[in-house]
């Protein structure tokens, strides 16, 4: 091929790995499938089984135009291949035309089976399908992903081609062309890879990503992997109902707060405990309205009229974990080294503090 044909192809080259594979940059200009059709996908958040049985599609269809749309191209980029008159091309450019050609004329006729009877043949539906009851079907699943996905307190990490969702009942891996839904009941998960990597776009720190295994006692349910931040780890764990299990016994780094929570939980065991008086009744911690207020902030570090600690005079109201999450928050980020040394003032009446000033109700 001459330059502008080898020019051509690799830009076009380029341009389809970015439209397959969009970086941040692709998808903040608007290049991608989702904001080119999302006029006809909908809202994810409004329903987010109905938008993904037409994305999956979209894409499919959007994606096998590629090759047309290079032969289309080079047309134009060389001309002396007399690539517009058909019958003139050469043999190997018409066997391409006729791939070309072939590839959208097979996924239409594969997206018109597959939105036949309310998207009942989509892949998708039948994967749901599989975990409706017995006198449902896949649109009660549906709803119920639908609903829970509504919710704020879902866990959702990952690029979109590569997303992990976790609500109170599913596990859905969104991928480029499908989606894995696993119901959280029926899943075993184990840690089996981690990578290490010393660069990334977003951190100039190293990062380590987990691969954990998702398999369901389900024999229809196909098992799948997940992959995200050593960091979201501790997130990950919280929302779900199962344990992980490490059968590669991969060291799994924590986000430098997770690890301050568990030196903190740690120190403050061994501080001087609190005993409530009998007629005072204990109450939910205002801080995550889950776990009853278990810390009183007494001040033990020095005698009361020395250091820049203050005695306390609230009642319990928080508990140890959301008191070691406020300690975390008012700390130097760029000074870890400064963290357990430190005063920070009583979220509720702002007297200054210390570790060893939090002591445990018992």
């Amino acid at each position: 091929m001459e330059s502008p044909a080898v020019t051509f192809t690799l830009a076009y080259l380029v341009f389809a790995v970015c439209f397959v594979f969009p970086p941040d940059e692709v998808r903040s200009a608007g290049l991608t499938v989702q904001s080119l059709l999302s006029a006809w996908l909908g809202s994810e958040d409004a329903a987010f089984v109905q938008y993904h049985l037409r994305r999956s599609t979209g894409t499919l269809l959007a994606h096998s135009l590629l090759p047309l749309g290079y032969y289309l191209g080079m047309c134009f980029a060389a001309p002396e291949k007399h690539l517009c008159f058909f019958y003139l091309a050469s043999k190997e450019w018409k066997t391409f035309f006729f791939f070309a050609v072939l590839l959208p004329a097979i996924t239409s006729a594969l997206a018109y089976y597959w939105s036949r009877k309310g998207w009942n043949n989509h892949p998708l539906a039948r994967t749901l399908a599989v975990h409706a009851l017995p006198q449902s079907g896949w649109r009660a699943v549906a709803s119920s992903i639908n609903t829970e996905f509504r919710r704020i307190d879902k866990f959702a990490t990952g690029a979109p081609g590569a997303r992990v969702i976790v609500t109170d009942t599913w596990v859905i891996k969104v991928t480029t062309y499908c989606l894995h839904v696993a119901q959280q009941q029926d899943i075993h998960l184990t840690v089996t890879d981690s990578r290490q990597h010393e660069l990334t776009p977003d951190s100039n720190v190293p990062v380590q990503f987990l691969t954990i295994r998702v398999a369901s006692i389900n024999p229809y349910v196909k098992a799948f992997d997940i992959r995200l931040n050593s960091t979201e780890y501790g997130e990950l764990r919280e929302k779900l109902r199962a344990p992980i299990s490490n059968a590669a016994n991969v060291v799994i780094h924590q986000s430098l707060s997770d690890l301050f929570l568990e030196t903190f939980t740690s120190l403050v065991e061994i501080n001087q405990t609190y005993h409530v008086p009998s007629t005072q009744e204990l109450e939910p911690c205002i801080g995550c309205m889950q776990t009853i207020a278990n810390i009183k902030l007494i001040k033990n570090c020095q005698e009361p009229n020395e250091g820049e600690c203050q005695q306390c005079y609230c009642r319990p109201m928080w508990c140890l974990t959301c008191m070691g999450k406020w300690f975390a928050s008012r700390q130097d980020q760029q000074h870890p080294e400064t963290w357990l040394s430190s005063q920070v003032p009583c979220p509720t009446c702002r007297a200054k503090f210390c570790i060893l000033d939090v002591c445990l109700i018992r």
